[in-house]
C-alpha cells in the first residue's frame, strides 16, 4: 500500500529502531522516517516537523513517565496518532495504553506481517490491539466501560447518538476525520460493541443512570 505519512520512531534500542526503519521503508514507500531515542529527542522532533502523522512509541525509552508521557502527547498533540510499540505486552497494560489515547498497541514480538497490517490499520483510522487483548476487554462489566471514557469520547458518543457522520463531528470539534475515526474505534472498543447503533443502544441504556453522561460535559 503506498501512503504520505510522516512517522518517528521514538525508541532506545539501535536495533530494534533499524529493524522498524526497514520494514517502514519497504512496506509504506512515501513515507518520511525520523527518530528519537529520548523523550527529549522526540519533543525536539515534533517541534522541528508539525506535520507529524504518526508516532511509534516506546513508553520506556530514557525520559519518559510510562502513561504520563502518552497523555501529555496525546493532549499537546491530539492531531497526531500514537502508537505504542513495547516489550510490555500484558493485556492490563495494552488496555491501559488505549485509555490513554493510543491509537494501537502493538508487542514487540507481532511478526512483521501482522505488524505492516496492524499499521495499516491504525493510518487508516482504525484501533488495533493484539486479539488477546480485545478478547479480554469485551468480557469486562459494559457500566465500568462506560466510566473509562475520556471527556473528548464521551462527547464524540453523543455525536454519534444525534446522528452526526464523522466528517460533521470533525468539523464541529475542529480536529482531522482520521482523529475521529481513531476516537470512534476506540469507543467501540471501551464498550465492547461492534458499531454504532451498539454503541448508542449501550449510552442510552445507562446515561439517566449516571450523573456524568449529560450534553454538557467538558
Amino acid at each position: 500500500m503506498t501512503i504520505h505519512t510522516k512517522i518517528i520512531i521514538a525508541d532506545d534500542h539501535p536495533l530494534f529502531r533499524q529493524a522498524l526503519s526497514l520494514m517502514l521503508t519497504s512496506s509504506f514507500t512515501d513515507s518520511s522516517l525520523l527518530e528519537a531515542q529520548t523523550i527529549a529527542e522526540l519533543e525536539q522532533a515534533l517541534i522541528d516537523t508539525p506535520d507529524i502523522d504518526l508516532i511509534l512509541l516506546d513508553l520506556d525509552i530514557p525520559g519518559a513517565e510510562g502513561f504520563n508521557t502518552l497523555n501529555s502527547i496525546r493532549l499537546k498533540y491530539p492531531h497526531i496518532a500514537v502508537v505504542v510499540i513495547s516489550g510490555f505486552e500484558e493485556s492490563e497494560t495494552i488496555n491501559k495504553a488505549i485509555e490513554f489515547g493510543a491509537a494501537g498497541f502493538i508487542p514487540k514480538s507481532t511478526p512483521v506481517n501482522d505488524m505492516v497490517a496492524a499499521l495499516n490499520s491504525i493510518i487508516n483510522g482504525e484501533l488495533w490491539v493484539p486479539a488477546y487483548a480485545l478478547k479480554q476487554g469485551a468480557q469486562q462489566d459494559k457500566e465500568s466501560k462506560i466510566s473509562t471514557l475520556t471527556n473528548q469520547q464521551r462527547k464524540i458518543l453523543f455525536m454519534l447518538a444525534d446522528g452526526l457522520l464523522n466528517k460533521q463531528i470533525a468539523y464541529d470539534l475542529n480536529l482531522s476525520e482520521s482523529t475521529i475515526k481513531s476516537h470512534v474505534s476506540t469507543i467501540f472498543l471501551k464498550l465492547g460493541v461492534k458499531n454504532r447503533t451498539q454503541a448508542v443502544i449501550l449510552l442510552n441504556h445507562h446515561k439517566h443512570e449516571h450523573d456524568f453522561f449529560t450534553h454538557n460535559t467538558p
